[in-house]
């Protein structure tokens, strides 16, 4: 054998125990924003949504949602919702900035996925209670 098959062989050989050593690492999916349960529904079983919108009503819609974390025990991020003042009817509401976020971390339909999501509005004096999110998890 000449000693360029041999230096090739040898190369082939060493690459190869180095490939079975090495652990394979596959990056976990980000998980998805529960799932779509009804009509009209937008944002829901996709990664870090743009909107949401239950398909219901005006108070079931976020929009320019901005995500600053995801992938972790909850997703976090800023965008546009309807406030409607407490006592209020719908029609009284005023798009505000709101934050959202999205918990529950696990699996819904077979993907890793926020299992609840909530929004609020902190220039209204809100803060985030996990208490009432909206289970997104659901046929």
């Amino acid at each position: 054998m000449s000693i360029r098959r041999t230096f090739a062989a040898a190369a082939v050989g060493i690459a190869l125990a180095s490939a079975a050593a090495a652990p394979v690492a596959f990056a976990d999916p980000d998980p998805v924003l529960g799932q779509v349960w009804g009509p009209n529904q937008r944002g829901y079983g996709t990664v870090r949504p743009a909107a949401i919108d239950h398909g219901s009503h005006a108070t079931t819609v976020v929009t320019n949602i901005s995500w600053s974390s995801c992938g972790g025990p909850q997703a976090t991020g800023t965008g546009t919702a309807l406030w409607v003042p407490p006592g209020q009817p719908n029609s009284a509401g005023v798009n505000q900035p709101a934050n959202i976020v999205a918990y529950n971390l696990g699996t819904c339909n077979g993907k890793p996925a926020y299992r609840t999501v909530k929004w609020y509005f902190p220039g209204k004096g809100e803060t985030f209670n996990p208490s009432g999110g909206e289970n997104i998890c659901r046929s």
